[in-house]
C-alpha cells in the first residue's frame, strides 16, 4: 500500500494549478460584446456551430485584425500586440460563443504565429507574422495523412535534400481551408525511418500552397460543404530558408504546437451557439428544467476552467502537452452530448437548408460531429499520451 501511495504522490498532474483572467479582461470582454452585436444588427452573419472550421468570412478576419484582436500574443515588432494568451483568451471564447465566422484566421493565429516565434527564423517571422495580425494572411495545417491517421510518427511524404533546399513527395488529408490558404506548415520525414525510435527523422516545412506540384483536391461534405481537402505534393521545391526550426526536430516541435491546437476554447465551445438556442427553445416552450441540461452547464464551467489553467501555463512560456490532451478529449465528447441532449429535449428536426435558427444550428452540429474527436488526435491517440505521461505504459 506505501509503495502505491508513493507512485500516486509521484503522478504529473493533468491540469495546471487554475488560472484567473486579470482585472482588465472584464473591459475587454464588453467591447468584443458590443462589436459582435452590431454586426448582428448588421445582418454580417447568422449565428453557425463549429465556426472555427466552417465560418470563413475574410472580411470579418479583416475587422478584427484592424481592431487588434489577432495576432494578439505577436510581440509588436512583428505587427502584433504584444498581449497575453489570457487577453487573447478572452477574445477567442466570445468568439466562438457567438458562433461569429472565424476559420478564415483561426489556424494562423492561434498556433501558426506562436510557433513561429519559437520556432521560426527571424527572415519568416518578419514574412509571416505581419500579416497574420492584420487578417490578411492564412494558413493551413499538414500533419494528417490517409495511412496515418492520428499517428504522426506515420507519415510517408518524404522530404529529400537538393541543391538549395528540399524536395517534398506525398499527401496531406482533412486540410481544413487549404484551398484558401496561403500557405501551411508540412511534417515530413527528412530521414529513413527508425523501428527503434519512430519519432526521429522527422521536420516541419513552410509550404506556400500555390508552389508548382502542390495539387489541392476538395473533400465535400454531405452537403456539398467544402471546408477539407487532400494537398498532395508531386515533387515540391521547398527552399532552405523555409525549413521550420531544425532538421530533425519536426517531432518535438509538432507536439509543443499541438498544445496550442488542443487546450483552447475551441474544443468545447463548437456546440456552444446550439446549446444556447437550446435553452431559447425551451423557455419558448414552457419547459421546466431539466437535469440534463444542468449538467451540461456545469460540465462546461469545469472544462473551461481546465482550459483557462492551460492558457495561464502557456502565459509562463510551458508547453502544457499532457493537460492539453485532456482538455481535448474531455471537451470533444462534451460537444457531442451537447448535441444528443439538444435531440432527446426538443423534438425540432434538423434542416440544413434553414437560414438559421435552432433547426439550423442542429444540423450544423450533426453534420460536423463526427470530426470533433478526430481532428487534433483521436480520442484513443490522446488518452495513449495520457497514460505516458503518467508514466503507466
Amino acid at each position: 500500500m506505501e509503495a502505491v501511495t508513493e507512485t500516486m504522490v509521484r503522478l504529473p498532474a493533468l491540469v495546471p494549478p487554475p488560472t484567473d483572467l486579470p482585472p482588465r479582461a472584464a473591459a475587454l470582454r464588453g467591447e468584443v460584446r458590443a462589436f459582435l452585436a452590431q454586426e448582428r444588427a448588421a445582418g454580417a452573419w447568422a449565428p453557425r456551430a463549429d465556426v472555427w472550421l466552417s465560418g470563413w468570412d475574410e472580411r470579418f478576419t479583416r475587422e478584427l485584425g484592424s481592431r487588434g484582436w489577432l495576432g494578439m500574443t505577436i510581440p509588436v515588432e512583428y505587427g502584433g500586440h504584444g498581449a497575453s494568451p489570457l487577453d487573447r483568451y478572452v477574445v477567442t471564447e466570445e468568439l466562438l460563443a457567438a458562433g461569429a465566422p472565424v476559420a478564415a484566421h483561426w489556424v494562423a493565429d492561434r498556433q501558426i504565429g506562436p510557433t513561429l516565434m519559437r520556432f521560426g527564423t527571424e527572415a519568416q517571422r518578419q514574412r509571416f507574422l505581419p500579416g497574420i495580425a492584420k487578417g490578411e494572411v492564412y494558413f493551413g495545417i499538414g500533419m494528417s495523412e490517409p495511412d496515418a491517421g492520428s499517428d504522426l510518427a506515420a507519415v510517408r511524404t518524404r522530404a529529400v535534400q537538393v541543391s538549395g533546399g528540399w524536395e517534398l513527395t506525398g499527401t496531406k488529408v482533412w486540410t481544413s481551408g487549404a484551398h484558401h490558404a496561403h500557405a501551411f506548415f508540412a511534417l515530413a520525414r527528412s530521414a529513413p525511418r527508425d523501428e527503434q525510435n519512430r519519432h526521429a527523422g522527422l521536420s516541419q516545412f513552410i509550404v506556400e500552397l500555390d508552389s508548382p506540384g502542390v495539387q489541392i483536391r476538395p473533400i465535400p461534405l454531405l452537403t456539398g460543404a467544402h471546408h477539407f481537402n487532400e494537398v498532395v505534393f508531386d515533387g515540391v521545391f521547398v527552399p532552405d530558408d523555409m525549413v521550420l526550426g531544425e532538421i530533425g526536430a519536426g517531432w518535438r516541435q509538432v507536439t509543443s504546437e499541438l498544445a496550442f491546437e488542443r487546450s483552447g476554447p475551441e474544443r468545447f465551445l463548437s456546440t456552444f451557439p446550439l446549446l444556447t438556442a437550446l435553452v431559447g427553445e425551451l423557455l419558448a416552450n414552457g419547459s421546466t428544467p431539466h437535469r440534463e441540461l444542468g449538467g451540461l452547464v456545469s460540465r462546461l464551467w469545469t472544462l473551461r476552467r481546465m482550459s483557462l489553467a492551460v492558457a495561464g501555463s502557456l502565459e509562463s512560456g510551458e508547453a502544457p502537452e499532457l493537460a492539453a490532451a485532456v482538455v481535448k478529449d474531455l471537451g470533444t465528447r462534451y460537444e457531442n452530448e451537447v448535441i444528443d441532449v439538444a435531440r432527446l429535449l426538443v423534438a425540432t428536426p434538423p434542416d440544413p437548408g434553414a437560414e438559421g435558427g435552432y433547426a439550423r444550428l442542429l444540423a450544423d452540429a450533426v453534420l460536423h460531429a463526427p470530426g470533433f474527436t478526430l481532428r487534433g488526435g483521436t480520442n484513443e491517440v490522446l488518452r495513449g499520451i495520457v497514460a505516458r505521461g503518467l508514466g503507466l505504459r
